[in-house]
């Protein structure tokens, strides 16, 4: 019994003894090294902790953070929505009646944007939507302190095309194509007439 009270004292004298070192040693804040510094888990002493946001920690170059899309490259392919495996991409295309631009790698837009939003709430930070874009408008930034309280506040819209505006694209896509149809028609038309 008595062994047992001394092993107890023995044990608590160890413990505030490896705490009180702690405290007192706990003098110095923490060095911000990059990650790839072969001295990054060296500290052994000092605070461990940092003053955020005031201080942050350096972010990794492959790191996958924030998504963000740079609409006047984008040429609305969809690759992107349809790898996805969460399906945090929504992606609305229009086709256009004419080529509307090129991006910053000469590629020729054709498509309109009419929704292009991201559900970051959702996403997973898989990084496979920016491998299958053709024109590498989707990256991922160093930017990862995105708290929000309402979770609607974590979808980000990138198209910048009003309703109206698609309402307009729209309209004019299917004026050309009834005018499409109306020529097929009448060249149908001329087609048997001139056979019989």
């Amino acid at each position: 019994m008595i062994r047992k009270v001394f092993n107890v004292f023995i044990t608590v004298f160890k413990g505030l003894k490896l705490t009180l070192g702690h405290f007192f040693a706990a003098t110095e804040s923490r060095k911000v090294k990059a990650i790839s510094d072969p001295n990054y888990f060296a500290q052994n002493s000092g605070i461990t902790t940092i003053q955020y946001p005031h201080v942050k920690l350096p972010v990794p170059e492959v790191g996958r953070y924030q998504l963000d899309v740079e609409m006047d490259d984008c040429i609305v392919c969809d690759l992107c929505a349809k790898i996805c495996p969460v399906d945090c991409i929504d992606i609305e295309s229009i086709k256009s009646i004419e080529a509307i631009g090129k991006t910053s790698d000469g590629t020729t837009k054709r498509l309109y944007a009419a929704k292009f939003d991201i559900d970051m709430a959702k996403c997973m930070y898989c990084g496979l939507c920016t491998v299958v874009c053709p024109t590498e408008c989707i990256v991922m930034t160093d930017t990862y302190d995105r708290s929000m309280i309402d979770l609607n506040e974590m979808t980000y819209k990138f198209s910048d095309m009003t309703a109206a505006e698609a309402d307009e694209k729209r309209f004019a896509l299917e004026q050309l194509n009834a005018e499409r149809f109306a020529a097929k028609q009448l060249a149908l038309q001329q087609n048997t007439g001139n056979q019989i």
